[in-house]
């Protein structure tokens, strides 16, 4: 009669494993509520800064660098994360304050996160234009072929292979935008002139062009960075990107004399 041996699971291990699930759920959850959070501020923000630039210029406004400006401006509010980042590692770690790092970021992502930042100052300022002469639909059209352009450059700067669907968005966006071109007459402004409807038609595809080399240049950033991304060092990232951008936009309102006429305003 032979007997069968099975392996028997101590209850050390299944009381370990039971803990190990239990510590795991509440860290995925997070990560999910986290990613939510984005989503769904990327999706208000995405959908209602056109609306608002564009009502900015149809009620009188022409200062394109404001404009610009203050689609970064609100920056300083990514500080509130960040401090609650700080605290909660320091906690952690069980230590003071003064080991514990204010911030995560090298030098290195310092620096490229300065120069996209001021790359995306500069989309920022060709999207204000091309709205100040563009209706929404045309304007947000024209914006969403950074998705084809965002897959061209992905494929030169950091190898990204083209897929079925990737194509077809490049070749269906390049497309819209083409007919979009040869039908300029039919959704432009009343009064406004063919000259400047084509040039926001032409600074608004810039906009879409700097844009879709904005995205790669970033996955290029965090491949050569040599040290984990985690969500408070993306935080920091964006944090420098968004104040590079404002700073870039704030010398193009000095050089404009903008202040001063928005200090004038409020002030009468």
């Amino acid at each position: 009669m032979e007997i069968e041996w099975q392996p028997i699971q101590s209850q050390t291990t299944t009381d370990a494993t039971d803990a190990a699930a239990t510590f795991e759920k509440p860290v995925s959850t997070k990560r999910i509520l986290l990613l939510v959070l984005n989503v769904v501020l990327l999706i208000v923000g995405g959908s209602g800064n056109p609306l608002f630039v564009r009502i900015y210029f149809l009620h009188g406004g022409n200062r394109k660098w404001f404009a610009s400006f203050l689609q970064t401006a609100a920056f300083p509010f990514l500080l509130l994360p960040l401090i609650f980042s700080f605290s909660r590692r320091r906690r952690s770690r069980c230590s003071s304050a003064s080991s514990t790092p204010l911030f995560l970021i090298s030098p290195f992502l310092l620096i490229s996160s300065s120069v996209i930042g001021i790359l995306t100052g500069l989309v920022n300022f060709l999207y204000s234009y091309g709205s100040s002469y563009l209706p929404v639909s045309t304007s947000s059209l024209l914006i969403s072929t950074q998705l084809g352009f965002t897959a061209l450059f992905a494929f030169l700067i950091v190898r990204q292979k083209f897929t079925a669907s990737s194509i077809n968005s490049v070749v269906l966006l390049t497309f819209s935008a083409v007919v979009l071109g040869v039908h300029a007459n039919g959704d432009r402004p009343e009064g406004e002139s063919t000259a400047k409807y084509l040039a926001g038609f032409a600074m608004m595809l810039g906009a879409a062009v700097l844009y879709g080399l904005v995205l790669p240049l970033m996955e290029l950033m965090y491949k050569k960075a040599k040290q984990d991304i985690s969500y408070t060092l993306v935080m920091e990232i964006q944090i420098v990107i968004a104040a590079a951008a404002t700073a870039f936009c704030a010398v193009g309102m000095a050089a404009n004399n903008d202040f001063q006429v928005c200090f004038h305003h409020s002030v009468s």
